[in-house]
């Protein structure tokens, strides 16, 4: 409904008050459209930037931007290195697991948490053999698995992470891999004292 006209006389004073207003001067003035959120693609850019740069820090592992896997892919990575029979041994699931975490239930900005702190936690306490449990993604609406992909993309991401596999059905299967971490300095001490070794070099 439109407004009714101004009355002559409040017109008259408000044309008085508006006197000694000068109006404001913008040439060029231009108008911000608003923000829309970014694309995954622009996303994974500035991730790989700030980590070429340096920025990237490993406690906030990435959430945006990751590759869907099929429920029953096999995951399998391993570092120049590690000897093949190592390698072998670990998808056969041939050495003592030390360790499990069970990321069933989790979201993937909780599982980001758990995951950076569990391998932490298995650094502390020389563990070198762990078993994490992602599933395949069956129970969420997507009917993709999504920590599964995630996981694939955060764990190399950690130096210290040397290989895992897809884990043995006995332990999961294509749900569960299996976590071979770098052995630490106090480990490595221990096995040169085992061998004899002192410096790399025999005792006399």
């Amino acid at each position: 409904m439109p407004k009714p006209p101004m009355p002559p006389e409040d017109f008259e004073l408000f044309r008085q008050e508006m006197a000694d207003v000068e109006p404001l001067s913008t040439p060029g003035l231009a108008l911000s459209k608003p923000r829309t959120a970014p694309t995954p693609g622009q996303d994974y850019r500035r991730e790989a930037a700030q980590r070429e740069a340096g920025l990237f820090d490993e406690n906030q592992l990435p959430t945006v931007f990751v590759e869907p896997l099929h429920p029953e892919a096999i995951l399998s990575f391993k570092r120049g290195g590690i000897q093949n029979g190592v390698f072998r041994r670990l998808q056969r699931g041939g050495y003592d697991i030390e360790a499990m975490l069970d990321l069933h239930g989790l979201n993937v900005e909780q599982a980001r948490h758990e995951v950076h702190r569990f391998i932490q936690d298995c650094l502390r306490h020389d563990v070198r053999l762990a078993l994490i449990s992602h599933g395949k993604g069956r129970n969420n609406k997507e009917q993709r698995p999504v920590l599964k992909s995630f996981l694939a993309r955060w764990l190399p991401m950690f130096p210290e992470v040397m290989a895992f596999h897809s884990a043995q059905r006995y332990h999961g299967g294509a749900g569960a891999l299996y976590l071979l971490l770098r052995k630490s300095e106090r480990q490595k001490h221990k096995t040169r004292e085992k061998l004899g070794l002192v410096s790399g070099k025999p005792e006399p």
